[in-house]
């Protein structure tokens, strides 16, 4: 398989984040893996190592490009999937305290194996956003939420936002069209206490435009946030 490891250290230099060689190391294992358990089971619908670096690492270490994350920062990533924006997170800052939550068990069991075999610590979380929200140990314990989720804004604030501390943040990575979706979320942000703080815009190295909409906590939240699946999706707050 093509040795990425110098592409990804260029990739990543492109948006400020400097990778020393024992992290291209795991970013090289971390696509292997990617590659091999995508075999199994359906990870992700891009296979080819370049493309893997651009629209997954890349895409996934733009938040470091918009947003100072301290070491020791508490970060959950809600619906990750394959793992994405937080393993690449965890690679790139490694101080931080990186929690992965998702709905389908077989991904963390994927995740699980990615952690052990690249040397990083994470917390494994199965469990729906909507029922973790009222979790005493989640709500409203994070540094940084982070979801690189297709739902519509107001949805996927209702989701995530739950889980943001006061001064914390919630990046939601979209596509290049997003400013219609923000004025949609307006009212979402308010009711769950939080703030637009920016709208940044950027490109990948392929050309490929993205927006992280970031979002700060400035009050707390009502009780009865999030409301269940079928309501925020009957109901979205917008």
């Amino acid at each position: 398989m093509e040795n990425i490891e110098g592409f990804v250290r260029s990739a990543a230099n492109a948006l400020g984040v400097e990778l020393f060689p024992a992290q291209t190391d795991a970013f090289q294992k971390y696509m292997k893996l990617l590659v091999s358990w995508n075999e199994k089971m359906n990870l992700t619908a891009i296979t080819e190592p370049r493309d893997i670096v651009i629209k997954h690492f890349a895409d996934s270490l733009t938040i470091l490009s918009v947003l100072d994350v301290p070491d020791r920062a508490a970060v959950l990533d809600v619906g990750t999937g394959a793992g994405f924006p937080g393993v690449p997170l965890k690679i790139a800052k490694q101080g931080i305290e990186l929690t992965l939550m998702d709905s389908q068990q077989k991904r963390l069991t994927f995740l699980k194996e990615v952690c052990e075999k690249i040397r990083i610590r994470a917390d494994l979380v199965h469990a729906r956003a909507e029922d973790a929200g009222h979790d005493k140990k989640m709500r409203m314990k994070f540094d940084l939420v982070t979801a690189r989720a297709v739902a519509p804004l107001p949805v996927l604030c209702e989701y995530c936002m739950p889980f943001v501390k006061k001064k914390g943040y919630f990046v939601a990575m979209k596509g290049p069209a997003a400013q219609d979706e923000i004025a949609q979320a307006q009212k979402a942000v308010k009711e769950l206490g939080c703030e637009l703080q920016n709208a940044k815009e950027l490109s990948l190295m392929d050309g490929s435009k993205r927006t992280l909409i970031i979002f700060q906590r400035v009050t707390g939240i009502p009780a009865e946030y999030p409301r269940s699946a079928a309501k925020i999706k009957a109901k979205p707050l917008s």
